[in-house]
């Protein structure tokens, strides 16, 4: 099994009197920014290399970010416009950012399963950035796979065949009503507006990532219901190979986090998931999702 690789190389970027540097986090995707103070500003030169890097490596990383609401939303807005997220509970003062939050009592996390965020929107979001402000001492990682690795690695028939394939995604199973998080007194109090999920997309189940140009595998365990003209007992089947496949740990990094600690992943290029491994401890995050664009299918 091919994969696709990155350096290991740390990068300096050239980018005035603070250059930033870029180290991958693996081989297959992710990289820490370095030589960055957000809340102290970024130039216009440092920006446009972060944003390559984003390009570049899927998700990447930041430490030691102590930024304030109104400083996390300026940084986000420089980014995209900010897509307000439905259904998480979000900071009183500032209704643009969402809390991924798991008090000391409870017992199931937000995120668990591996998944990509919005593709159940006709246009899917770009992105996060999520910022830690209260970590466990121990535990509370955060997983992300590569969608071009999982792509490049399948045989050339498997990749035949989902080049001409779509796949329909939907907020239902996950937010709606009938959610197990709807009925979950765990995740009621974090999650909530179930009546709001009605959203339903379908989209290529191979997409050409629209600023790279690359190809990448898009579906995932929490949205995506079945194949477009199929069964659901039809796509079972080939879905639940899709979903092993896409978070193989060849094609994934692990970030730990720390207080002011920060990600921002490209929701069009890996998945991600939260380890719940942190029970009887506290762990808070903030989270700004941003506005995407139309996403298109891989040419065949």
């Amino acid at each position: 099994m091919s994969t696709t690789s990155v350096s290991m190389t740390t990068v300096q970027a050239e980018s005035g009197p603070t250059s930033i540097t870029v180290t991958p986090a693996s081989p297959a995707v992710g990289a820490e920014i370095g030589n960055v103070d957000i809340a102290a500003g970024v130039s216009d030169e440092q920006f446009a290399e972060i944003r390559q890097a984003f390009v570049d490596y899927g998700v990447i990383f930041f430490r030691d970010q102590h930024l304030t609401e109104d400083q996390h939303i300026e940084w986000a807005e420089r980014w995209s416009t900010i897509n307000v997220n439905r259904f998480f509970v979000a900071v009183e003062t500032h209704p643009q950012i969402a809390e991924v939050r798991k008090e000391p009592h409870e017992q199931l996390n937000i995120g668990t399963h591996w998944h990509t965020d919005h593709s159940y929107d006709q246009i899917p979001a770009m992105g996060s950035i999520l910022l830690a402000r209260v970590v466990p001492e121990t535990g509370g990682d955060t997983l992300f796979s590569s969608q071009y690795a999982a792509y490049d690695a399948l045989s050339d028939g498997m990749k035949e065949t989902l080049l001409h394939m779509s796949a329909d995604h939907t907020s239902r199973i996950a937010f709606g009503k009938l959610a197990p998080a709807a009925a979950d007194d765990d995740l009621g109090a974090r999650l909530g507006n179930a009546q709001a999920a009605l959203q339903d997309a379908t989209h290529p189940v191979v997409i050409k990532h629209p600023l790279s140009g690359r190809p990448a595998l898009y579906v995932n365990r929490d949205f995506t219901t079945n194949f477009t003209g199929w069964t659901d007992a039809e796509s079972e089947p080939l879905l639940h190979f899709l979903w092993a496949h896409a978070s193989d740990p060849v094609f994934t990094c692990r970030f730990t986090w720390r207080e002011g600690s920060m990600a921002i992943w490209d929701n069009r290029a890996v998945q991600h998931r939260a380890l719940n491994d942190y029970q009887g401890q506290r762990r808070l995050m903030h989270r700004i999702t941003l506005e995407g664009e139309t996403i298109g299918a891989a040419a065949p």
